[in-house]
């Protein structure tokens, strides 16, 4: 085995790289879960599917959902279930296909969208608090050259 490859083997910074990302990932999503669990008695998931909502008043396909939360269609098929359950979202007959329905918020869902949203933005500044502004930016910034990279390959 030559040098270079003795060292790229022994080399972990990407492995800790990535470890530190995802650990940092798991603890605001942790943090989040309860928050939104205890305050609202929701669900990360549910509020994330309500995020995409409000951003597609119009309403959206569920394929496309499923594209946008990177999660399965029958993950999808549920969480729709339930937040047309709740009323906070519903289902619209596609017109041009009718095996297809679009997915929209509900005024009742927007409402408590707003409601939450408010909170999750409390929330994530209180987390990212003792992080100063331009170490945010530089943040920021190293994770756009990332995702760029990554969705280049």
């Amino acid at each position: 085995m030559s040098n270079q490859e003795n060292e790229s083997r022994n080399d972990t910074s990407d492995v800790k790289l990535w470890l530190r990302m995802l650990s940092c990932v798991k603890l605001i999503e942790t943090d989040l879960r309860k928050k939104l669990r205890e305050n609202f008695e929701f669900t990360l998931p549910r509020f994330d599917l309500l995020s995409q909502l409000q951003r597609h008043p119009e309403g959206i396909k569920m394929k496309e959902l499923s594209r946008l939360m990177l999660v399965t269609d029958g993950n999808i098929t549920s969480l729709v279930d339930g937040l047309e359950k709740m009323g906070l979202a519903e289902r619209i007959l596609n017109d041009q296909d009718r095996r297809s329905n679009y997915i929209k918020i509900t005024p009742q869902g927007n409402e408590l969208f707003e409601l939450i949203s408010i909170e999750h933005k409390k929330w994530i500044d209180g987390l990212l608090k003792n992080i100063n502004p331009q170490d945010k930016a530089l943040l920021y910034d190293l994770l756009s050259t990332l995702k760029n990279s990554l969705t280049k390959e």
